[in-house]
């Protein structure tokens, strides 16, 4: 018999974060996510963001999470948003928010300093380069938020911003169109 829970025996000890994503960005999405991000290359946002809906409301249904009150997108700092025309996790926030019927908070977290790029950053390079990188206002009115991303790596960038959200008692889940495997663990699962 098959029991469904949130987290596996070893996880229960360290309770992580909720991150849902439909996709595997190591296996085939990396491209296409990489398309949007970079070239602003559109046209699998919509498709990803319904195979993202379809993941959230299958473990809704099986009540492993609670839909959020909004959905918050994990913000760019002004320059780099100049720089690129865009921002990925608005984008795809923005389409959750009209296929879900959830309002969509893009102001009161604020990116506050301009960082490096995370892209081939070690784990602590990328916990150095993200202190203190965000601030939240004072009158963030919700209790419960889906933080959105593209994609999330080592999830340095969400535990951050979820941290400000955690210090005001605001329960954090984290969704993004692929999770990227930590190195080396696709090529065991490959050999079996």
């Amino acid at each position: 018999m098959q029991i469904e829970v949130d987290y596996c025996g070893e996880c229960q000890k360290r309770q992580p974060r909720k991150v849902v994503a439909p996709c595997s960005y190591h296996q085939g999405l990396g491209a296409w996510i990489g398309a949007i991000k970079y070239q602003g290359q559109l046209a699998a946002l919509p498709v990803l963001c319904r195979a993202l809906v379809t993941r959230i409301q299958l473990l809704e249904q099986q009540g492993l999470i609670t839909l959020p009150q909004a959905i918050v997108p994990v913000p760019l700092h002004p320059k780099r948003l100049q720089q690129r025309g865009f921002n990925q996790a608005w984008l795809i926030a923005h389409e959750l928010s009209q296929l879900l019927q959830l309002p969509l908070v893009s102001e009161g977290l604020i990116r506050q300093q301009d960082t490096r790029p995370q892209a081939g950053l070690s784990g602590a390079q990328r916990r150095r380069n993200l202190h203190d990188a965000f601030m939240l206002a004072d009158d963030f009115a919700f209790q419960r938020i889906a933080l959105v991303d593209d994609v999330v790596t080592t999830g340095t960038t969400v535990s951050e911003i979820a941290r400000l959200f955690e210090a005001r008692y605001v329960h954090v889940q984290v969704w993004c169109l692929a999770r990227a495997e930590a190195p080396g663990l696709l090529d065991d699962l490959d050999n079996e």
